[in-house]
C-alpha cells in the first residue's frame, strides 16, 4: 500500500504532506460541474456573468438559474453542484435575515462572505459533514465602499476582488482578466458588463447568445441587485460586436 492511501477518506485528517484531500476533492467538483463564471468590479457597480446551460429539452430553461438573490443589495453565482449551492444561498439567506434581525440594517457583503466562509472553513473541521462542492462569487453595493466583490470557496477562505472567476476555465479566465486590468482602467457600468461576457467568451471560445449567459448587476445609480433579462443581454452582445467591427 502507498504511503498515501486512505488519506482521502477522511475530511479532518491531514496527510504526510499536510493536505486534506477531501477538501481537494470538493474543488475538483466545482470544476467538473462543467460551468465557468466570471466577476467583474468596474468604478461604480459590480458584475457576475455565468453560462446557462440547459442539459435536457424537456427542461423549462426559466427553472434553470446559477444566480441568486440574497439581500436586496447582495446577489451571488453559484459555480459547481447545483443541490449544494441552493443549500448554500439558503443559509447565507438565514444569516443575512439574522443580522437584520439584531442590528437592524442590511449585512454588508464583506461580512456576509466572511460569515460563509467561516461556515465552510467548520465544515472542513468535522467529520459529521462534508465540504460543499460550490464556489460563491458575491456582489453587493456598500453605501461607504462602494461595489464589493467576493469569492468564497469550500476551504473556508474568503477575498475581495478587483475580478474573478470560477469553474471549469476558471485558470484561462484568470489569465484574460490579469491582461486587460494591468493598467487599472475605470471602468463604466457598460465596459465592465461587457468585458465580464467577453472574458467568458474568449475563455469558453463560443459567440454567446443571450440564451447561453446569465448576468447580475448591481450599480452606483440602482444598487438593487437585479438579473438582466435577455432583450438587455442581447444589448450588450450587440454592442460588443460592433466594437469588435
Amino acid at each position: 500500500m502507498s504511503r498515501n492511501s486512505a488519506y482521502d477518506r477522511h475530511i479532518t485528517v491531514f496527510s504526510p504532506e499536510g493536505r486534506l484531500y477531501q477538501v481537494e476533492y470538493a474543488f475538483k467538483a466545482i470544476s467538473n460541474a462543467g460551468i465557468t463564471s466570471v466577476g467583474v468590479r468596474g468604478k461604480d457597480c459590480a458584475v457576475i456573468v455565468t453560462q446557462k446551460k440547459v442539459p435536457d429539452k424537456l427542461f423549462d430553461p426559466s427553472t434553470i438559474t446559477h444566480i441568486f438573490q440574497i439581500t436586496p443589495k447582495i446577489g451571488c453565482v453559484m459555480t459547481g453542484l447545483l443541490p449544494d449551492a441552493r443549500n448554500q444561498v439558503s443559509r447565507a439567506r438565514g444569516e443575512a435575515a439574522e443580522w437584520r434581525y439584531k442590528f437592524g440594517y442590511e449585512i454588508p457583503a464583506d461580512m456576509l462572505a466572511k460569515r460563509m466562509a467561516n461556515i465552510n472553513q467548520v465544515y472542513t473541521q468535522h467529520a459529521a459533514m462534508r465540504p460543499l462542492g460550490v464556489s460563491m462569487i458575491l456582489i453587493g453595493y456598500d453605501d461607504e465602499r462602494g461595489p464589493q466583490l467576493f469569492k468564497c470557496d469550500p476551504a473556508g477562505y474568503f477575498v475581495g476582488y478587483h475580478a474573478t472567476s470560477a469553474g471549469a476555465k476558471h485558470q484561462e479566465a484568470l489569465n484574460h482578466l490579469e491582461k486587460k486590468l494591468k493598467k487599472k482602467p475605470q471602468l463604466s457600468v457598460e465596459d465592465t458588463v461587457e468585458m465580464a461576457i467577453t472574458t467568458l467568451s474568449t475563455t469558453l471560445s463560443l459567440d454567446l447568445k443571450a440564451g447561453d449567459v446569465e448576468i447580475g448587476i448591481v450599480t452606483a445609480d440602482d444598487p438593487s441587485f437585479k438579473v438582466l433579462q435577455e432583450s438587455e443581454i442581447d444589448e450588450h452582445l450587440t454592442r460588443i460586436v460592433e466594437k469588435a467591427d
